[in-house]
């Protein structure tokens, strides 16, 4: 039975790889989590984890605890994610210094790393497309900065022999998620979404199939040293994402007068840019320009679901539906 650690369980990809782990039942786990965090978003866990309150920005405790730990594999999701208002001092402690951290416990102690990046090391919008390892990475917002300056710690640590697996999901969508996806069933059912004239492809992730293959990486060694992008079987275009949502909670398509000229768009990004806002900046680029991956050699190497996203988009919708 493997000893492995969590970071970010009570997350909401966290979440759905835990239950992956626990379902198959071959692991020891313990999870690292927040000091207060509600213990109502980790209660599903109580009887099969080993909880541990240790805040990834409190990185002198992190340093101290983990040292004389003995994991077979550290399995590290949590992070504070793009867009929340945090200062720029706690995204590097938590994204960098913290991975930088338990990079080097796996790197001395000869564990195994799969760490959980994002394709964001691309930029929001990569400058080629499909977007693949190859692709120049780009620090478009400062979220993206320290995602990419983590994944050159741990490229560092390989060359001396740490044995890791990166792992780079696109934006996710399921059941219980208040990011991208939800936001777009809120300004479509509120009458508020409004879309370019040109066509705008979007990759997105299934949330279960990403923990699909975080359980999978975590059961298999013989990936060590790959980097994976995980998302759908192919993007979907947005107007026809949108149309999906739309004909579900109202019956009908967008109007036409939800659709706009592109130039608009442009010119909103410009401003945000000027504004120095990466929010809004990151919100004009994802709806009106295309953003997708290669990830056929994710599927040739990894025995995962290759799920269509219209297919699978029902369960936001039907979550939405119950919460908004």
């Amino acid at each position: 039975m493997a000893n492995i650690l969590i970071t970010g369980i009570s997350g909401f990809v966290g979440k759905h790889t835990a239950r992956e782990l626990i379902k198959k039942g071959q692991h020891k786990i313990t999870a690292l989590i927040r000091p207060n965090t509600d213990k109502e978003r980790i209660k599903e866990f109580i009887d099969d984890v080993n909880f541990i309150e240790i805040d990834l920005c409190d990185v002198s405790t992190l340093s101290k605890w983990i040292q004389d730990k003995e994991f077979d594999l550290v399995l590290h999701i949590g992070a504070l994610r793009g867009g929340r208002p945090d200062h720029k001092d706690k995204y590097y402690l938590a994204n960098v210094e913290a991975s930088n951290i338990i990079a080097n416990y796996c790197l001395n102690n000869n564990s195994r790393l799969i760490f959980c990046s994002s394709v964001g090391v691309f930029g929001a919008i990569p400058k080629s497309l499909p977007a693949d390892d190859s692709t120049p990475r780009k620090e478009d917002n400062y979220y993206h900065f320290t995602k990419i300056k983590a994944e050159e710690s741990i490229e560092e640590l390989r060359l001396k022999g740490l044995n890791a697996v990166i792992v780079r999901p696109a934006i996710t969508y399921g059941e219980g998620d208040y990011g991208f996806p939800y936001t777009l069933c809120k300004l479509i059912d509120k009458g508020m979404m409004i879309l370019p004239s040109s066509q705008v492809l979007i990759h997105l992730t299934n949330v279960q199939v990403l923990a699909q293959a975080f359980s999978l990486l975590v059961n298999e060694n013989k990936h060590d040293g790959s980097n994976f992008i995980v998302a759908d079987k192919k993007p979907v275009n947005l107007l026809q994402l949108s149309n999906y949502i739309s004909r579900k909670l109202k019956k009908q398509d967008l109007p036409k007068t939800r659709i706009v000229p592109t130039f608009l768009f442009r010119i909103g990004e410009s401003v945000s840019r000027m504004l120095k806002n990466e929010l809004f900046v990151s919100r004009f680029e994802l709806i009106s320009r295309s953003w997708y991956y290669q990830v056929e050699n994710t599927y040739e190497s990894l025995d995962i679901e290759q799920v269509d996203s219209l297919d699978k988009f029902d369960s936001v919708i039907n979550w939405y539906k119950e919460v908004r």
